[in-house]
């Protein structure tokens, strides 16, 4: 099994705030991207190359709703495909989750050993700007969109 480590955790210019997210977004979605993994990376480079972005979005939408609410995370139609011959595969996805009017836009890393996953976006309504508020929504909106 791998681990799912969060990038503003190795980003020393990275707040407080932003950790928190990334670290509460990426236990949210651990069991969602061992499921993705279980895809063979070859599919998922073929797919990006050939920009086949119906399949991927197919294989998103499968292991999602395995965990997740439907329609509350989604394919958001951009991936790279990292494979040379001096480094393990590497798989980028933009996804995006929208539960509660909370909206996240963000990228998975799928590799080995570790997962990532990189925050670009958060939206949340009804904060008014305080953190605490921000964080609190956040979290509610993800544990209401989960299944398990």
């Amino acid at each position: 099994m791998s681990k799912l480590r969060e990038a503003a955790a190795m980003e020393p210019e990275a707040d407080d705030k932003t950790r928190k997210r990334q670290a509460a977004i990426a236990e949210a979605l651990t069991g969602f991207i061992e499921d993705l993994k279980l895809v063979d990376v070859l599919d998922f480079a073929a797919y990006i190359r050939l920009e086949q972005h119906a399949n991927i979005a197919d294989l998103v939408k499968t292991s999602a709703e395995l965990f997740f609410k439907e329609d509350t995370l989604r394919y958001s139609m951009g991936g790279q495909a990292e494979l040379d011959w001096d480094s393990l595969p590497r798989i980028r996805l933009d996804l995006e989750f929208l539960n509660k009017g909370v909206w996240i836009y963000f990228t998975v890393v799928l590799a080995s050993p570790d997962n990532s996953v990189n925050v670009s976006y958060v939206e949340i309504p009804d904060s008014g700007g305080d953190p605490d508020k921000e964080a609190e929504l956040m979290l509610e909106a993800l544990k209401d969109a989960r299944l398990k």
